[in-house]
């Protein structure tokens, strides 16, 4: 074993001194190092729900893994899940343990995107994620603006939720939920949400799902419902300086910047606590008329292809 390797828990840790990629001055011990560190806190929020991960090697493009490799060891728990668009099976990881977050740091697993469902029900999210997209540049300004705006929508449905920094330069809103309501109500209160987000500042926050109508506003994504993923609390992000998405108390929203939340600064932060879990409110039930509300409202991808036909069979007509 070379100086550059090691192992912890059983996991062999290779070329540990290696550049993470090219994009960054980060190696692969930093990651190994930083996620062996937050592994209480991040494992909490990976635990039983299938997991996809971003991955990255010197000198080539990084990819997202859903499926795992025929090399994963068997004591790497996992689920079977039916992918619908690809017709197939596929096995997703559940990461439960200090010894699977270290073989996916070895595997440089980067970002770590659970699901919003557990792997007992995946029909029926735990928490309703508004995600606060900010246009090109640096908007992350714009992007706590508008997450006011969403707090202010929640408070006057009588709904509370936790904000954390994306990692990269936007912001999520987490609302936990119960009553078990299914990923069709919990999709449908979050498109009235952001509509009601929208209407609050209208010149700051937009809900087109189309980038070419958002008129340089905050795009309020109403998307992240059903089987859909969003980078984990704590997760490094692929970015210059290793930023990790982060949670913030609401009173600190403004005085952050992504950049103060890295693979450097993040550990003293939670040693021996998790912030994530100590601000997020309760479970809460949803209101009857959020659901009635939001059933009103097109599904933007949907209302989005719908759209991108019409001006292409227009285009098609003038041209």
């Amino acid at each position: 074993m070379s100086e550059a390797d090691e192992t912890r828990d059983g996991v062999a840790l290779t070329n540990l001194d290696q550049p993470l990629s090219d994009r960054d001055d980060a190696t692969k011990r930093d990651l190994v190092d930083y996620l062996d560190a937050v592994r209480e806190p991040i494992i909490g929020q990976l635990r039983d729900r299938p997991l996809s991960v971003i991955r990255v090697r010197p000198g080539q493009p990084p990819f997202m893994q859903k499926n795992l490799p025929r090399y994963t060891p068997e004591w790497v728990r996992r689920v079977p899940v039916w992918a619908e668009a690809s017709h197939r099976e596929i096995s997703y990881a559940l990461c439960d343990d200090r010894r699977t977050l270290l073989w996916f740091a070895n595997q440089r697993a980067v970002e770590y995107h659970p699901t919003l469902a557990t792997a007992a029900d995946l029909h029926r999210p735990t928490h309703l994620v508004l995600d606060l997209d900010p246009p090109e540049g640096d908007g992350f300004r714009a992007a706590v603006a508008a997450a006011l705006l969403v707090r202010q929508a929640l408070a006057d449905a009588g709904l509370a939720g936790a904000v954390k920094t994306s990692g990269a330069k936007g912001v999520h809103v987490f609302v936990p939920v119960t009553g078990d309501p299914t990923a069709e109500e919990l999709a449908a209160a979050t498109r009235a949400l952001a509509v009601r987000a929208e209407r609050l500042d209208p010149a700051l926050a937009t809900t087109a799902y189309i980038i070419q109508d958002r008129g340089g506003k905050v795009f309020v994504d109403a998307t992240r419902a059903g089987g859909a993923t969003v980078v984990a609390a704590y997760s490094p992000r692929l970015r210059p300086g290793m930023p990790v998405s982060f949670p913030v108390d609401w009173s600190d929203l403004t005085e952050v910047t992504p950049a103060d939340f890295t693979i450097r600064t993040v550990p003293p932060l939670v040693a021996g606590t998790d912030p994530w879990v100590a601000l997020m409110p309760a479970p809460q039930s949803l209101p009857a008329d959020l659901v009635a509300e939001g059933r009103t409202i097109p599904v933007a991808r949907v209302q989005a292809m719908h759209e991108g036909k019409r001006r292409a069979r227009a285009r098609r007509e003038t041209g």
